[in-house]
């Protein structure tokens, strides 16, 4: 199944990054690209997006909120935060949410770990 992956980081650099190994790991994914938390909201608003892979230090809002912000307009959402920031108390904030934690750089194999486990989520 086909999902649509919103894609919010502030960094064009980075949105790239996640986007070429999106394209390389689902070529039948499409996605939509935010440069931030406000833009991402509006996005999600206006069309269907499975899944959320935000950044977590992002000028004005952190992408936890953003996640939470998320989950409430789409509690099915599958969200994974990027941080290199890799402090156990983001992780757990980042888990209460229902949210997967993703270091940065992307490591790839984790990234299919995360959409793999977002397609099945969302097929039961």
């Amino acid at each position: 199944m086909a999902l649509k992956v919103l894609i919010v980081d502030d960094s064009r650099l980075a949105r790239m990054s996640v986007i070429r190994a999106l394209t390389r790991l689902r070529p039948d994914f499409t996605y939509v690209e935010a440069g931030h938390p406000d833009e991402a909201v509006t996005l999600a608003k206006g069309q269907p997006v499975q899944v959320a892979v935000v950044d977590f230090n992002m000028p004005g809002r952190d992408g936890l909120a953003l996640a939470a912000d998320l989950r409430a307009l789409n509690p099915d959402i599958a969200i994974a935060v990027l941080s290199a920031n890799a402090q156990q108390e983001i992780i757990a904030r980042a888990q209460s949410l229902g949210a997967v934690f993703l270091t940065k750089p992307l490591a790839e194999p984790a990234f299919d770990a995360f959409l793999t486990e977002a397609s099945a989520g969302l097929r039961n």
